[in-house]
């Protein structure tokens, strides 16, 4: 570990060194330069301070992503508190069990939030705050009310000729102590608390300013469009953006395809941050329809002109992404094939990173020059990658990772600690995976929703799903196991099946079950394929809740 690892000493040199730079914008809203993001922090801290908060005290910040949802997280964590993010699609009952859990001493709150939790479910909070302005919605302490009442008078007393560059100093944090518990959105019952220390969150910074600080410089835009409560979000769109000195725009709102395209166009985003459904929604819709009829086929066929026909189609998208991006990172899940293999046809700059909130997040990245189809990039700076198979290249084995970005454990849970942290500090990941003599990591699915096939073959169900998502009138898909047979649940495209009768889609459901049992090895194939009409339910980072199906 590099003796200068300090987190907090990035968020105080950044602030200092882009004093008078554009730092935070709520999307068609106000902007914040970096020394209105340093008023308000110490604001926050004169706040924690006069209310009785003391170092290691849990701050918990729950609200749509927003200018000052970044300030009171980075306040926090600057004043040696405990941070505490929560989706803000948690529902009141999900978001209580956290608070309590945690212990949280405070609960910054945005308005949509807020209309959710209930505070007598919460008593040890002393206090909820409004993040829109920072105004109490609940106090339980004479301290804290007489603090916020008296909050302008006690900022001015403490600077009386103006807050300046020299007057930022924040906690120095040591690498193994606790910075934050990020709650894991998980697949199966009650989330888990990842207790992550500074060295990780550095650690994630560090490594990502190595890798794009040169090619995403100070000053440049960014669109935060994934819940920064979530790891990925916060550590590879806001924290990296923050401390590399960038202007960050905040959506504040729920991001549909529409939105985030008008935003790309708007914003011209340096880099974008994303999930496979966003992308992949995207490419569907926007680009897909525009490039699959005879006239582009016809011309891509011919060797003398399908190298321009790809660098116009390529150009064509570049533009729908803003056109001033240096790659798209994907991440979260993985990429569909169909739309991964498009991209790469037509030289488009996307890669695929892999992470997990144990990790805060990262494991593995590579730019897109390095990328190669099919993988999720190359073991970070800092962290060991293994793959606990006899033969690592070509058998999936479970992916284990130690190293800086690792967490300490999950908090108040040492048997399920114990579980995934073995004595020689490997995190076990629980995904299977291969790895290429270069290094290249490629995820082959999830342990747990591996299937076991009749004749004792194991079955990777992300591997049917990402070819049956390809098929005709498929919007997403679940395959799961009744007895010896492999079912799929199928949610078809909504704008498609207007057109067509409940039978005709059931035959086009059994066509695509034929053509997609030629393309798949004999213990793998479908049994049949039935329609489900909702969407199915997702965790925070779009991956659909596999454990809400498995009796169907």
């Amino acid at each position: 570990m590099e003796a200068n690892c300090s987190f907090n000493a990035y968020i105080q040199r950044t602030i200092v060194n882009n004093w008078n730079s554009d730092a935070l914008t709520d999307y068609q809203g106000v902007t914040l330069q970096y020394h209105d993001v340093a008023r308000k922090i110490e604001k926050l801290h004169i706040l924690f301070e006069h209310s009785g908060v003391s170092r290691g005290d849990k701050i918990a910040v729950c609200g749509r992503n927003s200018s000052h949802w970044a300030v009171a997280f980075l306040a926090t964590l600057t004043y040696g508190a405990v941070a505490v993010p929560i989706l803000h699609e948690f529902n009141g009952e999900q978001i209580q069990n956290i608070v309590n859990h945690s212990g949280a001493k405070l609960l910054f709150v945005g308005d949509y939030a807020v209309k959710t939790i209930q505070a007598e479910t919460m008593p040890q909070l002393e206090g909820i705050i409004n993040l829109p302005d920072f105004s109490l919605f609940v106090s339980r302490s004479e301290q804290l009310t007489y603090a916020r009442e008296h909050l302008n008078l006690m900022f001015g007393s403490k600077f009386p000729r103006a807050f300046r560059q020299e007057d930022v100093s924040y906690y120095q944090d040591q690498p193994e102590e606790l910075a934050l518990i990020n709650y894991t959105s998980g697949t199966t019952g009650f989330s888990k608390g990842v207790m992550l220390p500074y060295r990780a969150l550095w650690g994630n910074v560090e490594f990502i300013i190595s890798r794009l600080g040169s090619k995403v410089k100070a000053g440049d835009n960014l669109l935060s469009i994934l819940p920064m409560a979530h790891m990925y979000g916060m550590a590879v769109e806001f924290l990296f953006g923050f401390c590399n000195g960038c202007h960050l725009f905040f959506l504040t709102r729920l991001p549909s395809p529409a939105i985030i395209a008008k935003a790309f166009a708007e914003v011209k985003p340096a880099l974008i941050v994303t999930v496979p459904l966003i992308i992949e929604k995207i490419i569907r819709k926007r680009v897909f329809p525009k490039i699959q009829n005879n006239r582009v086929r016809l011309l891509l066929a011919m060797p003398v002109v399908s190298k321009k026909v790809k660098e116009k189609i390529c150009s064509e998208v570049y533009q729908a992404f803003g056109g001033r991006a240096y790659e798209v990172i994907v991440g979260g899940a993985a990429l569909s094939k169909e739309v991964e293999q498009f991209l790469l046809g037509i030289g488009f700059p996307v890669t695929v990173g892999y992470g997990t909130t144990e990790c805060a997040p990262l494991i593995s990245y590579c730019d897109h020059k390095e990328f190669v189809g099919g993988c999720c990039g190359k073991p970070v700076d800092r962290m060991e990658v293994r793959i606990l198979s006899a033969d690592p290249e070509h058998v999936p084995g479970e992916i284990v990772t130690r190293g800086t970005n690792v967490m300490l454990g999950y908090y108040k849970n040492d048997e399920a600690t114990r579980e995934v942290l073995d004595a020689d500090g490997w995190y076990h990941t629980g995904d299977l995976g291969t790895m290429s003599s270069s290094n290249h990591i490629f995820i082959r699915g999830r342990m747990k929703n591996m299937l076991l096939g009749s004749n004792g073959q194991n079955v990777y169900p992300e591997e049917i799903e990402d070819k049956l998502n390809s098929m005709a009138m498929v919007s997403e898909s679940v395959v799961i196991q009744r007895g010896d047979k492999l079912i799929a649940l199928v949610h078809p495209d909504k704008d498609e099946v207007v057109s067509f009768s409940r039978d005709e889609l059931v035959e086009i459901m059994e066509q695509n079950r034929i053509e997609l049992n030629q393309l798949l090895p004999a213990y793998s194939r479908l049994a049949g394929i039935e329609l489900h009409d909702e969407e199915f339910q997702k965790t925070p980072k779009k991956s659909i809740k596999r454990y809400l199906y498995q009796n169907y």
